[in-house]
């Protein structure tokens, strides 16, 4: 059991916004499209206006059951939406139109990776709401504007059990539901334009008391550096209170990324509080077998089994495999690439864990963005498995395939890349570098097999890079030991 400064257990859920990738809004046909100018994608129906009806949106539905057989859930084939009463100046109706008794999502898991080994995290249910409009405070000097192109945006809200137990668990859980709903294209998972987004519950309590402790809930975080961070200052701000003998307080917090600290917003609400009950503007929504059954054929193939996979078809370690798994495109680029070349699975894995990947990250690009495609690292991988280029070479290509500088034999062919193999001309190398390097060779003769990197090394550098190290290395040895 995870314990924190050993006399206290944390108790961690995670309620995560899932914004939908759907066309129009949940209940009326305004368009989602991220970035418009204010007010200008919201309908009558999403400023509230007397006399409007609301129709719900047959794309969520089949968006939330996909989420619900990936994760093996319960399908409510009947639900109901229900009105959250509550006040706010971007929710022009006074209630948002959500789900409460009957989500559509019941209970499913969700295996997470931690330190200890797998663990299951319960998911208690997903339900369909809609969501709220913006407040705006930068642009209006002592007023707010209100922005309601999201008002009734679709969202899915995602609801652990209190599974987790320290910081680093709750964002292993987000990373795997981010790439979860991604995989299944059900979320565009951008966190920065708020698509992706969670609240997290968190409580202490003694070690071996059963009894949950009073939680406190962090409000709308967007990443996960900062999941973790505020999860973390507010477990210590907790423990701070109750060995200083105090309460803690039930309340919605935000977290403050800047100054590092959680801060009070209000006391947080039960459900009573919410007044729910079922909108009367909506029957309930009934799903049939047939509808269930169209959704679940268009699941494609799931991390787990994609995982596995990957170990048994291309003999990757779980390491590899989970890595390259992790994400759906990153897992489809392998395949392409994997399936185009002559080089081996691991070749690949290894080229793209370590100069695509550190590429990406340095330039803060998605795979599918990546400027070199499956293609052109199937070619180079080709021209590596045929010694026209070294590995010293292949990264010079590589690195001009990143600038766009042509294809692959393009590169080679300006920049005089091609892999020196010719016997006569390695030899002369090497007795150039036995030569040069006598106290070397000497201690190759003593016994010190260390030193044959070195003189490599020195081949290597006088060739440019293009010497074929195997041959070169090969050719030192018999000349020395001559």
């Amino acid at each position: 059991m995870f314990t924190w400064d050993k006399h206290w257990e944390v108790v961690i859920g995670l309620e995560v916004h899932t914004q939908l990738l759907t066309k129009s809004k949940i209940f009326s046909g305004s368009s989602i499209a991220y970035g418009a100018e204010p007010n200008t994608q919201a309908s009558a129906v999403d400023i509230a206006l007397p006399g409007v009806l609301p129709v719900m949106n047959r794309e969520a539905a089949r968006l939330a059951v996909k989420f619900g057989l990936a994760i093996g859930a319960h399908i409510n084939q009947r639900s109901v939406f229900a009105r959250k009463n509550y006040f706010y100046p971007d929710l022009p109706k006074g209630y948002q139109i959500s789900q409460m008794e009957l989500p559509i999502v019941g209970l499913g898991q969700l295996e997470i990776e931690t330190e200890q080994g797998s663990k299951v995290i319960g998911i208690t249910r997903a339900h369909l709401e809609e969501d709220a409009g913006k407040s705006l405070h930068e642009d209006f000097q002592g007023q707010t504007g209100i922005d309601l192109n999201r008002a009734g945006t679709p969202l899915l809200e995602i609801v652990s059990e209190p599974d987790m137990r320290s910081p680093a668990e709750a964002v292993a859980y987000l990373r795997k539901l981010h790439s979860l709903v991604r995989y299944i294209e059900i979320c565009d998972g951008n966190m920065q334009e708020g698509s992706f987004r969670c609240d997290a519950n968190v409580s202490v309590r003694p070690v071996g008391q059963t009894e949950l402790g009073t939680r406190t809930e962090l409000k709308n975080i967007n990443s996960f550096r900062f999941v973790e961070r505020a999860i973390e200052f507010e477990i210590e701000r907790q423990i701070d209170i109750l060995e200083d003998g105090g309460q803690v307080v039930q309340e919605t917090r935000l977290y403050d990324p800047d100054n590092h600290e959680t801060r009070s917003m209000r006391s947080k609400e039960d459900a009573h509080d919410y007044r729910y009950f079922p909108d009367p503007d909506l029957p309930p929504m009934v799903l049939d077998d047939a509808f269930l059954e169209e959704v679940r054929a268009t699941l494609p193939e799931l991390p787990a089994a994609k995982h596995a996979r990957f170990v048994a078809d291309y003999q990757l370690s779980d390491a590899d495999a989970l890595l390259l798994t992790a994400d759906r495109s990153t897992a489809d680029f392998f395949e392409q690439v994997a399936t185009a070349t002559r080089a081996d699975s691991k070749t690949v894995a290894n080229w793209m864990a370590g100069e695509l990947f550190a590429n990406l990250n340095k330039s803060e690009l998605d795979i599918a963005d990546s400027p070199i495609s499956a293609a052109q690292m199937a070619t180079l991988l080709d021209r590596l498995q045929d010694n026209t280029l070294s590995g010293k070479t292949a990264k010079q290509v590589f690195a001009a395939l990143w600038a766009q500088e042509g294809d692959v034999d393009q590169i080679i062919e300006s920049n005089g890349l091609k892999q020196i193999t010719d016997t006569g001309a390695i030899e002369a190398i090497v007795d150039e570098v036995i030569a040069s390097c006598p106290d070397q060779v000497q201690q190759f003769k003593d016994g010190n097999d260390k030193v044959i990197g070195f003189l490599v090394g020195q081949v290597m550098q006088k060739s440019r890079g293009k010497a074929n190290p195997q041959m070169a290395n090969q050719m030192l040895q018999e000349k020395m030991k001559s």
